[in-house]
């Protein structure tokens, strides 16, 4: 029952959450708006959550145009020179990159042994080449922990890392997040295909 109760109270509070957008943007603009002749403020569920969707709907068909992708262009390069703000923008931009996008940094699992040869942890190369540290042998490895989104960084030896060949990166994420509990279906036929 846990995870299905779990289940239905994040989608629920994302939904509710969702939906009180609007209204509470126009409860600060327009007070009187949504009340009644009695003063009782009047609510109409899931027309908030619905608008919101077209919203966002919306601004990925303009943003698909040229211009507007020429405007984003340039207002991302004006972000990220920009001192103060670059640090906290160029970090979001890659964190959320690195998961979906054409530049996506979890696509190679690997095992890899940190503390001891015959212990391995289940990680994703992030950079292939760190000769910028002056590592030339070395990758960069983000190992995720269990039941959290946080994670370590570790700079390996090429040799003590195997690249897990059966399994798709979603996969791996998920054995990984749910602290290797979570069972993996080798005949899924949407896995992706691993990156070799």
């Amino acid at each position: 029952m846990a995870p299905i109760a779990i289940t239905i109270w994040a989608v629920s509070s994302l939904f509710n959450t969702v939906d009180g957008i609007l209204p509470g943007i126009l409860q600060k603009i327009a007070p009187s708006l949504l009340k009644d002749a009695n003063g009782q403020e009047i609510r109409f569920p899931g027309i908030g959550a619905a608008l919101v969707i077209l919203i966002v709907i919306g601004v990925g068909y303009i943003s698909s145009s040229f211009i507007v992708g020429r405007l984003v262009s340039l207002f991302d390069k004006v972000l990220e020179k920009t001192p103060g703000i670059k640090i906290i923008y160029t970090t979001v931009k890659d964190f959320f990159e690195a998961f979906a996008g054409n530049k996506r940094k979890f696509n190679k699992s690997v095992l890899v042994s940190i503390e001891a040869p015959d212990v391995w942890r289940l990680g994703f190369i992030t950079q292939d080449e760190l000769n910028q540290f002056g590592l030339s042998e070395y990758v960069a490895v983000y190992v995720p922990q269990s039941y959290a989104f946080a994670g370590h960084l570790y700079f390996v030896k090429k040799e003590r890392i195997r690249l897990v060949t059966d399994l798709s990166a979603s996969d791996a994420m998920k054995f990984a997040i749910s602290g290797g509990v979570t069972d993996i279906d080798d005949d899924d036929p949407h896995a992706e295909t691993p990156a070799k």
